[in-house]
């Protein structure tokens, strides 16, 4: 991003979330035009970002089918004019009821279950309810995540007893390839895509070839669809964190640090020279305590400190220990106590942006020269009621 004008931040209460919109806007151009060179639907997970205003964004390229990962946010979508919905966690009967409010509303919701119990649970509700629901069964491409396995003899039963239901119809098979965030490289995120893709591919071809109609085909985390050079046969993708990228994901080798779109705002707010530590108002809460870059190549603590525009201040210069409301910055360096004088601004950008973005309830919106005059809100929590 551009020189940014550190007066634009003076306004704003630490610590806090700032999203680089040009960044952001570029995350998902180039996110679309993968989608388009290979032909596929791209159907965001919006469980990292929770906004309505990055959905807009995604819009404008004329994305609306939206991935959640929770019906409250499935509800907030909804509300504000997205019907074209996956709820991508296994349903069960006691949102069952949650689920029909929305069709009601006359949202295309999808959800999503490999249980036969509950597929049979969910036939027998939704015929007595006179409720229709579209539902794809998830497929464990890889042992990392839920799921049934592509070759297990129970993928047809389940298929059979929702394509056979009167109000279910079977929408096809999705997966996650969550075993891509043990992958060390491109070349491992590669072959793992390419294990999704097959796997995927694999059940639903079971499945058409017991004659039941299985249209949709939806795979992808970002690391798989970032490093995936096939989509055959394949018809929507599914990445989320691609919007904002976070250090993890840079580890991992599918971004560059130019293409990390949140960081959290801090202020510094004390020294203690003898013990080379530097403390701000950002700890545990404010950053998680998410350390997933521990076991990669460069270990970045609890985030990169920057400054104001964004930049390292130093390669290592990281947040090393949290508490809950203190960030400790440790340095040997006798010039980062005047360079981090109390009361001066640092941005963190995060290990796991999903996880650091849920302690906030609003994006304070930086366009590359300063701050938008409004801040974007978002959806956290599972429930809209007490």
């Amino acid at each position: 991003m551009g020189k940014v004008n550190p007066e634009a931040f003076e306004q704003l209460i630490t610590p806090c979330l700032l999203l680089d919109k040009d960044i952001l806007e570029r995350n998902i151009e180039r996110m679309h035009n993968k989608a388009l060179s290979h032909d596929v639907q791209l159907r965001t997970h919006l469980k990292t970002a929770k906004s309505v205003d990055v959905a807009a964004l995604l819009k404008k390229y004329g994305h609306t089918g939206v991935t959640v990962s929770t019906l409250t946010e499935a509800e907030y979508f909804a509300e504000a004019g997205y019907d074209d919905i996956l709820y991508a966690v296994s349903i069960e009967p006691s949102k069952f009821l949650r689920v029909k409010k929305l069709y009601q509303k006359g949202i295309k919701l999808k959800v999503i279950l490999d249980d036969v119990e509950v597929a049979r649970k969910l036939a027998e509700w939704a015929s007595a309810e006179t409720c229709p629901v579209e539902c794809l069964i998830e497929i464990d491409s890889d042992g990392h995540r839920a799921g049934i396995a592509a070759d297990d003899a129970q993928l047809l039963v389940l298929a059979r007893i929702l394509a056979e239901a009167s109000h279910v119809t079977l929408s096809g098979v999705m997966t996650h390839g969550g075993g891509a965030y043990y992958c060390a490289d491109m070349q491992q995120a590669r072959q793992h895509a390419e294990l999704e893709r097959e796997q995927c591919v694999k059940a639903a071809e079971r499945i058409r070839q017991a004659e039941i109609h299985c249209p949709i085909i939806s795979i992808g985390s970002t690391p798989t669809v970032v490093a995936a050079q096939s989509f055959e046969n394949v018809t929507e993708i599914r990445p989320g964190v691609y919007v904002f990228f976070d250090l993890f994901q840079m580890g991992l080798g599918v971004c560059s640090m130019d293409d990390i779109a949140l960081t959290v705002l801090a202020r510094v707010i004390g020294h203690h020279r003898k013990q080379n530590r530097i403390f701000i108002d950002a700890g545990g809460l404010a950053l998680s305590k998410d350390r997933s870059t521990c076991d990669q190549k460069q270990d970045f603590g609890y985030g990169l400190v920057c400054s104001v525009d964004a930049k390292p201040i130093l390669s290592n210069l990281i947040v090393s220990q949290v508490n809950q409301e203190h960030g400790v910055i440790n340095t040997t360096d006798e010039a980062m106590f005047d360079i981090l004088a109390i009361g001066s601004l640092v941005r963190i950008m995060p290990n796991h942006a999903c996880m650091t973005a849920a302690a906030y309830n609003n994006y304070f919106v930086v366009d590359g020269e300063g701050l938008e005059v409004s801040c974007w809100n978002r959806c956290n929590g599972w429930s809209q009621w007490c």
